[in-house]
C-alpha cells in the first residue's frame, strides 16, 4: 500500500494536528468539529457539510 493512501486523506482523525488543520480552514473551534465529528461520520466532505 502506498504512504497516504485516499482514504486516510478523506477522513478526518482524532488527532490534534487534523482538528487543528481543519477547523483553521473552515474558520470555527476545535471544538466544532469535535462536535460534528460525534455525528456519526469522521469523512472531511460531510464534515465540511455540516459547518457549512
Amino acid at each position: 500500500m502506498a504512504r497516504g493512501s485516499k482514504v486516510e486523506r478523506n477522513s478526518v482523525s482524532n488527532q490534534p494536528h487534523e482538528i487543528k488543520y481543519e477547523a483553521g480552514k473552515m474558520g470555527v473551534s476545535q471544538a466544532d468539529i469535535k462536535e460534528a465529528k460525534k455525528g456519526g461520520s469522521n469523512q472531511r466532505k460531510q464534515i465540511e457539510k455540516k459547518m457549512k
